[in-house]
């Protein structure tokens, strides 16, 4: 997205090509930026924010939540109409905490029951700054405004009492954008964007994902005598609220070859095959770690004793409930497990469930990966009802799976 309104020519490698980010191309080709692959590096020319010119047709983001609403308030900045809507589950999200705020910067929106997708915002090209505090931790909400407050005429603050991940801030420093972030161990934290702004095209390597590498760390955290090593993942701090969990349970895995890449800390991660016990993972480290809840609970059930995953509201509205779908489907393969208000709480034996069982997945692709890779470590094979949509975030993930022992197979 940076790229599709800085002025010059972006580079990025190591871009993960799944059905989301192709949206998100497709979305900004529509606004008359250049993008192409050339010899496996993606290749992005524009003219500057103030040159996108208005979409001509509706743009489908597919399943892609976070593309939806950051482009929201990119576009929203610009003065024309854009038009948004999405597959079946996408369109049954809420888009009220981005709209809220958005409508306070000037912008103007039209909307399904609920904020929902189709909707079509317009904007005026004079936004007003605003100063916003999150109601709750949400990185898409902040990214939505501080892509906002690129088109406003002044400073937009955002104000965070629970910190949120942090790229959308550190990748808009890197194209040059005049942003501060004030943190104090007494006080929220501040981040304020000054507008309007002029971003300059940048070379990037995009770190391998934690969220993606959360399901080989699992894997083979429960296969016994494994050993995996996972090269320049990002281990942002305000994203590896997974690694600490599954350390705590007693997880082998240890940090390599640290270094910074576009403001990012990466390193390698070499995990060995070790037996887990289970812990209370607290409420605030949700926003650290809220799409690697699904695996977590994996873990957990073939861990000994009772892990308590608590304040998993979020989960309820994300692609699909997946709160109530991971409880079920770990009580389908014979796990005990409960639901206590928002909180998931899984009673592990110390060896993994008997598995067996179909998975109903609600056509969300972090559920699907999490029960297949569950499977590895069940006495009985684990279904689940389609695996296509795992595309959406992880392209090649059953090859990659298998091609590290797993035996997964179309049925």
């Amino acid at each position: 997205m940076l790229g599709g309104i800085a002025e010059g020519v972006t580079t990025v490698k190591g871009l993960l090509e799944g059905e989301d980010v192709f949206r998100t191309v497709e979305a900004l080709r529509a606004t008359g930026a250049a993008i192409e692959k050339q010899d496996g590096v993606w290749r992005i020319e524009c003219t500057g924010l103030d040159h996108m010119k208005e979409p001509t047709r509706v743009l489908d983001m597919g399943n892609s939540g976070t593309s939806t609403r950051l482009l929201m308030g990119l576009l929203g900045g610009r003065p024309f109409t854009s038009s948004f809507t999405g597959d079946s589950s996408l369109c049954k999200r809420p888009m009220n905490r981005v709209i809220e705020p958005l409508e306070l910067m000037g912008m103007r929106f039209k909307y399904e029951a609920g904020g929902r997708l189709p909707l079509t915002v317009t904007g005026t090209g004079k936004l007003v700054p605003i100063a916003y505090r999150l109601p709750v931790a949400s990185a898409q909400v902040k990214s939505a405004i501080l892509l906002a407050g690129l088109s406003a005429n002044g400073v937009t603050t955002l104000i965070e009492s629970i910190p949120s991940r942090d790229h959308t801030e550190r990748m808009l420093k890197h194209f040059g954008a005049d942003i501060t972030i004030k943190t104090s161990p007494d006080f929220p934290e501040h981040i304020s964007i000054k507008g309007p702004a002029s971003l300059k095209g940048q070379d990037i390597t995009v770190p391998s994902d934690i969220s993606s590498a959360a399901f080989l760390i699992v894997a083979a955290t429960l296969r016994p005598g494994s050993s995996l090593t996972l090269h320049n993942v990002g281990v942002n701090p305000r994203r590896d609220g997974l690694l600490r969990t599954l350390k705590e349970m007693g997880a082998d895995i240890k940090l390599t070859n640290p270094g910074i890449s576009c403001g990012e800390p990466v390193a390698d991660l070499v995990v060995q095959s070790a037996g887990l016990k289970g812990v209370t993972v607290p409420a605030d480290r949700a926003p650290s770690m809220i799409d690697e809840y699904p695996i977590l609970a994996m873990a957990a059930a073939c861990a000994e004793g009772t892990t308590r995953m608590c304040g998993l509201g979020e989960l309820r509205v994300k692609e699909s409930d997946r709160l109530t779908l991971v409880a079920e489907g770990l009580k389908a393969c014979g796990a005990h497990v409960e639901i206590v208000g928002d909180d998931l709480i899984v009673y592990g034996a110390g060896q993994p469930p008997k598995g067996g069982a179909p998975i109903q997945t609600a056509m969300d692709h972090r559920i699907a990966m999490s029960f297949l890779v569950l499977g590895m470590a069940t006495a009985e094979p684990v279904g689940i009802d389609d695996g296509r949509m795992i595309a959406t975030s992880f392209p090649g993930f059953v090859d990659m799976m298998n091609g590290v022992g797993a035996k997964i197979e179309p049925q």
